[in-house]
């Protein structure tokens, strides 16, 4: 079996390459994980990106329940470690509803390479050859939405994760952090002088939502539109670039 996983953005039709969707168009079966009523959402643009770009017959959908995290393990690589064998227990379930679907495909948030785990889950299936089709990384997104580089002149950034900048800090030696999978604003446990912050959330889609300026004014700003924004929808997907000394 060959298991495609399919790069599409951060949701928007538009950021699907030609290649992501030839090879959508060659699956035999696509799985569509669904995430519980308050992201329900997430299922729906799937659905909606397949009924789109899709144009082979042949082509089936099949659903699956997604598994939740064990919240009462105390360790953090144990419980996604956990999680990922028992997400791989769910793909080889619907694919084995499907026996005769040589080609299977996974349509993946960003991009399979950054800050998601759907290669190490498919490293847990047997028997099947993995193919990669990149798709547009939410930074690359956020710095569209804002109209800005990623990096300053000449200068390195490092993308990172909001538990990382929480526990550990500023990193030494970098002025420019991209940060991802923030569900508690980190950014809030910094000293703001000298910092500014580019937000985005949904970046990409119709709902997008961003905020910049000094870290001391948009912080707060952000921390309240954020809220606000996961209230209305159940659901946020949200990346900030900081950068210091661009005062």
């Amino acid at each position: 079996m060959e298991l495609l996983l399919v790069g599409i953005g951060t949701g928007n039709p538009e950021h699907l390459t030609l290649q992501a969707i030839r090879a959508l168009n060659r699956a035999d079966l696509v799985l569509v994980p669904r995430k519980g009523a308050d992201k329900a959402d997430l299922a729906e643009l799937r659905r909606a990106i397949v009924a789109e770009v899709v144009t082979n017959p042949a082509t089936t959908i099949a659903e699956f329940d997604m598994p939740v995290r064990d919240p009462d393990n105390p360790s953090y690589l144990a419980r996604v470690n956990d999680w990922h064998d028992a997400i791989a227990a769910r793909w080889a379930e619907a694919i084995a509803e499907h026996p005769g679907a040589a080609t299977v495909a996974l349509l993946v948030w960003g991009d399979p390479s950054l800050y998601d785990s759907t290669l190490r889950i498919a490293a847990r299936l047997p028997g099947c050859d993995v193919t990669v089709v990149p798709g547009l990384m939410s930074p690359q997104v956020l710095a569209a939405a804002h109209g800005i580089p990623l990096n300053d002149l000449g200068a390195p950034f490092l993308v990172t994760t909001g538990r990382r900048l929480r526990d550990t800090g500023w990193p030494a030696g970098i002025d420019t952090l991209v940060v991802m999978l923030d569900g508690d604003c980190a950014f809030q446990t910094l000293d703001p002088g000298d910092v500014t912050i580019w937000w985005g959330a949904y970046v990409g889609m119709t709902q997008q939502i961003i905020d910049h300026g000094p870290l001391a004014e948009a912080g707060p700003r952000i921390v309240a539109g954020r809220a606000a924004a996961q209230a209305a929808h159940g659901w946020i997907m949200d990346i900030y670039l900081l950068r210091r000394g661009h005062a």
